[in-house]
């Protein structure tokens, strides 16, 4: 009690209540039973021990260093609410720096604010009205004038930081970083964070120890001595296309009696298709995954691949085709600058890219962030097509994006008619943009029938990552989707995304159901098209000659999740306590991993950046701009006509 009659300021007590507040609608969205005595144990000496310093040091303006830090620490809250809403983590100081990028994709970052958590920010629209009249802020500077005495603020600070380092210690060892933040409370986990990082750097295993029998030995397998359908596609063209946000429940649904995705259905049924085949992207989601299937390495756990891995020579699926006389083009929508492709594909080794500048942007055909999946595809088959009339295969990779979240198609492009109940839900929007996306797809494939090169080249359609989101799914969403599936809609389905594979003469109809994910892309395509991989480390397999696998998980989830053959494994405090969900209906289970697979998923993921932290730096060579190739060469034409033209006006003469 002397400590709260010493503490006179009504400033001290003011913010604590308000913060504590906010704590509680931060716990409430993050954690599974929601703000409680935890709630007020692990946040308030946190704030105690800024309300100190600032009790301590300053004498004038008191008022407005308790504004400042109400607003910084409830921004951090409204990170944690957001960031919680889309990638179902807590946010860090490393999700922090790419900041930026909320305004790139801010309708997508909006859509997932529910209005209450404005409310976070009520208090401080309330100060700034008031700060703009004179006679408040008069009021305001007298105000917490009152010095405390020194002696009990000491005493309040040294229990305060006694209690944040209380809260701290005995849960840094959680192997889950939500049940961690819970222990730690929100505030102290984001202090841990970095002083952890700053002060324990991460062991780099020798590159000389990090070889492919290692890493085989680790995920399980053997590679054979002869496998199965190597070089069966060989000599032929190479076509992958990444579908924005596609998953795999996807393919036969039915609403309304409607197909949701007729052509994807249709073109599952006549191939391959991998039904147990998962996203590896992290937190650059589409980059990520563009990066990963290329490479076959593992995105980094903190950031996205085209942040720092883009500085170093990638050995990559581009760089092995284009050693075997490929030619190598990648085709987006969006700036080449958006999540710094350009850097991506000047490491990953692509000759030629096709951005913006070559699809344009006119507004009749604009969706999410660039052209519409319709324009992408045909203006690309027309690209492909010229590539095709060279002696050389190629390998053209292509991004679709007009099924990005938010998924607010334009009503001009809807091909489908929902059930009054989905109407301007996630669920439904969602649902007739990827309808959108399959019909675009769909003349894509006619096009490739009617040009030849269906028949010439080796296709894959796979899903970047998830679209429909669990953790920002309201209750009514949740009935819809189940309703739908008939069953909860969890971990596993959410991160289930299709590969249908059409090699001609390989591929035929049928369903494959060994797990897989987008790191194992470059070795399965690699042995279709009779390339050995023997001299260069890849943390994928081949899919069509492997039926175990161990996928670490690097976002989305707890470090240490990962998918085996049958499960989905997501730690706990520790081992003991994690929990294991069934690929094929999402049934929790306390068995079905092992120990040894969560250690030897971790040590994965450490080879994979030990192996590319010791790359050298790349050489500045950039891939060629389509559009800029093909402005000069019009240039140059026109140069050629204007000579010509001068030399028949001479010979007039």
């Amino acid at each position: 009690m002397a400590l709260f009659r010493e503490l006179k300021s009504k400033l001290f007590i003011f913010f604590t209540v308000v913060l504590i507040l906010k704590g509680a609608l931060a716990w409430f969205v993050v954690f599974d039973d929601g703000p409680s005595w935890m709630t007020l144990l692990t946040e308030i000496p946190f704030f105690w021990v800024v309300f100190c310093f600032i009790e301590w040091f300053a004498t004038k303006r008191k008022i407005l260093y308790y504004m400042i830090a109400n607003f910084l620490i409830t921004l951090l809250y409204f990170a944690v609410l957001m960031y919680y809403k889309y990638y179902g983590i807590i946010v860090t100081y490393h999700a922090l720096r790419q900041a930026s990028k909320v305004t790139e994709v801010g309708e997508s970052t909006y859509s997932l604010m529910d209005p209450y958590y404005l409310l976070i920010f009520i208090d401080i629209i309330i100060f700034a009205f008031f700060m703009f009249r004179p006679k408040s802020i008069a009021k305001m500077k007298a105000i917490g004038m009152h010095r405390t005495n020194r002696r009990v603020l000491l005493g309040a600070f040294v229990l305060s930081l006694a209690l944040c380092i209380f809260n701290i210690w005995p849960n840094h060892a959680s192997m889950n970083e939500t049940k961690k933040a819970e222990g730690m409370g929100i505030l102290n986990y984001e202090v841990y964070t970095i002083v952890n990082d700053t002060t324990k750097e991460e062991e780099i295993v020798p590159k000389e120890e990090i070889t492919q029998d290692s890493i085989n030995q680790l995920k399980g397998i053997t590679e054979p001595a002869n496998p199965q359908y190597f070089g069966a596609a060989k000599g032929k063209n190479l076509i992958i296309i990444q579908m924005e946000s596609f998953q795999n429940f996807l393919l036969g649904l039915k609403v309304d009696g409607q197909e949701v995705t007729p052509n994807l259905n249709k073109l599952a049924g006549e191939n391959f298709h991998f039904t147990n085949f998962y996203t590896s992207a992290g937190a650059g989601t589409t980059s990520d995954a563009e990066f990963t299937v290329n490479t076959s390495f593992y995105a980094p756990k903190n950031e996205p691949a085209v942040q720092n891995y883009v500085k170093k020579a990638m050995p990559s699926l581009p760089k092995l085709l284009k050693a075997n006389g490929y030619s190598t083009a990648t085709f987006h929508t969006n700036e080449v600058s958006f999540w710094n492709r350009k850097e991506l594909y000047s490491s990953l080794g692509f000759e030629k890219y096709y951005d913006k500048s070559f699809f344009g942007d006119a507004d009749a055909d604009h969706v999410a962030f660039g052209a519409s999946d319709e324009v992408l595809f045909t203006k690309t088959i027309e690209e492909l097509k010229k590539m095709d009339q060279s002696d050389k295969p190629f390998y053209s990779m292509v991004i679709s994006m007009s099924a990005h979240h938010p998924f607010n198609l334009p009503e001009s492009k809807y091909k489908m008619t929902l059930p009054k109940e989905m109407e301007g839900t996630l669920v439904g929007d969602y649902i007739r943009s990827q309808n959108y996306a399959d019909y675009a797809i769909g003349q894509f494939i006619d096009n490739l029938k009617a040009s030849g090169l269906w028949d010439d080249s080796v296709i894959l359609f796979y899903g970047d990552h998830q679209g429909v989101i669990k953790f920002s799914l309201g209750d009514d969403e949740k009935k819809i989707l189940k309703d739908l599936l008939g069953r909860d809609y969890d971990y596993t389905e959410m991160f289930n995304v299709p590969l249908i594979m059409h090699a001609p003469g390989v591929t035929y109809p049928s369903e494959l159901k060994n797990t897989g994910a987008e790191v194992d892309v470059t070795p399965t395509v690699a042995n279709l098209l009779g390339i050995s991989m023997d001299n260069q480390i890849h943390f994928g397999e081949d899919l069509l000659n492997q039926t175990t696998n161990l996928l670490p998980t690097r976002h989305f989830l707890p470090y240490g999740s990962f998918f085996n053959s049958h499960y989905l494994y997501i730690p706990g405090i520790d081992y003991a306590d994690g929990m294991n969900y069934a690929i094929e209906d999402n049934s929790e289970s306390t068995t079905g991993s092992t120990e040894e697979q969560y250690y030897n998923a971790l040590k994965l993921s450490q080879l994979s950046d030990s192996y590319i932290k010791q790359l050298p730096e790349k050489e500045p060579v950039y891939p060629v701009s389509a559009a800029e190739e093909l402005k000069a060469k019009d240039q140059s034409q026109e140069q050629t006509q204007d000579l010509q033209t001068q030399d028949q006006q001479k010979q007039g003469q």
